[in-house]
This record gives C-alpha cells, structure tokens and sequence, in this order.
C-alpha cells in the first residue's frame, strides 16, 4: 500500500502534524518522564493531541512513538513493554484520524552509537524490529524514520521495517549549519550523503526535520532537492530556537510566520510540510491555510 504517494497524486502538496513532545510537556509531561508510556497511562491526553492535529487540518499524523525503540524504553525499564507501548501509540493516532488522515509510525534513533561500540548491529536491529511489529499491529499506514544523525543506524531501522511489512517508508535527518556554511548532521554527514544513503536503501520519501527554523529548512530542502530530482521531501522546521526566560521556555516563530514562508518550502520542491519542536495546532492550521491558498 502507498497512501502517501497516492494522496499527493490527488492534493499536489501534503500537511504534517506538529510537535508532539512539547505539547505532551504542556499537559503535565514532567521532565525526565518516558513520553511514550503515557499511551497507556493518559491515553486520553494523547488522544486530544492526535485529534487536535486532524481538526488543525493534517493530512499525516504521526504516533506518540518516537523514543518507542526497545533501547530507548530499556532506560525506563520497559523493554517488555515495547510492543505494547506501540501498538497502543499506533491504535491512539488511528482512532483520531479517522477514515481521511493517514497515521505514520514515528521511529526516532536509539541514542546509541554504533561506532564506539555501545550497541552492535543486531541489538539495533532487534529494538526496531519490536517497535515496528508493534506499530503495524497498530494498523499504523507508514513508517516514519525520523530525526536521525547517523547514517549506518537509520540504514539499519530502514531494513527492520523493511523486513516487517512492505508500508512506505520515510526517513529524515537533523542538519545543524557549520562554521563553513554548510549543513551536516550530528555525526558529520552532509546533506548529499545522507540523502543519497537512503534513497538507495529504498525508502519511499525523505527529508528533514527538527534542529532549524524555518528560514534555514528553505535552504535545506533546496539542498536536498538538488541531489534527489524524485522522491517526495518531508520537512518539519522546529518554531525557532528557543529561549528561556524564569523556566518558561519561548518559541520565536508564529504560526503566522510560518505559514507565510509555505511557499518558499513548496517552491524549492518541499511535497509534505508539518512542524516539529514547538510548533503546536494553531502552526498546522495556519499552514492548512497557506496551502490551501496556493492550491
């Protein structure tokens, strides 16, 4: 099945959702908290994110399941609850979207590194296959690989869901600019090698997301279209840098702001468009308007 694809053949141009962590955050989330065990302790505050993000009008909303790999939960000491977390997660954005919004399946990296020896290939490989097999058992519609900085790990989640199911798969990484002027991510890639990295390992689209503003994802997007003339690009910007004044943290761009920079990201070959960190329903509903005015 390729919902995503067949749904840009129709609309031309796709909404994403918003930040997921700091609106969790905004509920109650206490710092330190497993975000992703709260799809089975307030499965009702989830809920009302999901749903927030459909009436917002998204097209594509994702699964309170980013840190839901085993490795990641082994630190809450819930790796037995893997798959449960998942498929929870999965079931929650589902029976928000309804029958008209797809759900993809948020799978964010491990925090560990394989070159230093941390975790092997095959203990990767395992913590995102549990994770994936909860997803799909969630009846998530695609899987989204995403926020990652290391090539040889998102290689690795990139085949697990592969191995799992034959859903479409997304795959975005976080640059962060240079003292050079260009983009990199964490561990040193460029934006060409990343990109070229996954379109060969077979994913369906690809992208970037979280880490910059808006204004600096126009440039990313540019980039990314000029080494993958193909694929659909996601791009998720965060809603600025943030500050902190007192413990109240501020996010600079509005959800007008945004918006008005829409066209920017569609013109440089921008296909899928959403929010990442700090970004919140009223982002996704002035983006839904921007978009829906070029339509």
């Amino acid at each position: 099945m390729k919902p995503i694809t067949e749904m840009l053949e129709r609309k031309g141009v796709l909404l994403a959702d918003g930040a997921w962590g700091t609106m969790l955050q905004s509920r109650g989330l206490p710092p330190g908290e497993c975000p992703e065990v709260w799809n089975l302790s307030h499965r009702n505050d989830v809920f009302e994110i999901a749903k927030a993000y459909v009436d917002a009008g998204s097209d594509i909303i994702e699964t309170n399941t980013f840190g839901g790999s085993a490795i990641r939960l082994a630190h809450f000491d819930l790796t037995d609850d893997t798959a449960a977390i998942n498929r929870v997660g999965a079931s929650i954005s589902r029976d928000a979207a309804g029958d008209d919004v797809i759900v993809m399946g948020s799978i964010g990296p491990s925090g560990k590194i394989l070159m230093t020896g941390e975790v092997t290939e095959e203990e990767l490989f395992e913590s995102f296959r549990l994770q994936i097999s909860g997803l799909v058992e969630g009846w998530v519609d695609a899987l989204y690989v995403e926020t990652f900085s290391a090539i040889d790990e998102a290689l690795i989640a990139i085949s697990a869901a592969k191995q799992v199911t034959n859903l479409e798969v997304a795959c975005t990484f976080t640059f962060n600019p240079t003292p050079s002027g260009e983009y990199r991510t964490f561990m040193g890639h460029t934006v060409e090698e990343a990109t070229k990295a996954i379109t060969d390992a077979g994913v369906d689209i690809i992208g970037t997301n979280c880490g910059n503003g808006i204004t600096e994802m126009v440039r990313l997007v540019r980039e990314i279209r000029s080494v993958e003339p193909n694929l659909p690009i996601l791009v998720q910007p965060n809603a600025g840098i943030p500050t902190e004044t007192g413990g109240n943290v501020t996010w600079p761009d509005t959800p007008e702001m945004i918006a008005s920079m829409v066209p920017q990201l569609i013109d440089e070959g921008a296909n899928i468009v959403g929010g990442c960190c700090g970004t919140t329903p009223q982002h996704i509903a002035a983006m839904r308007k921007a978009i829906d005015r070029l339509a």
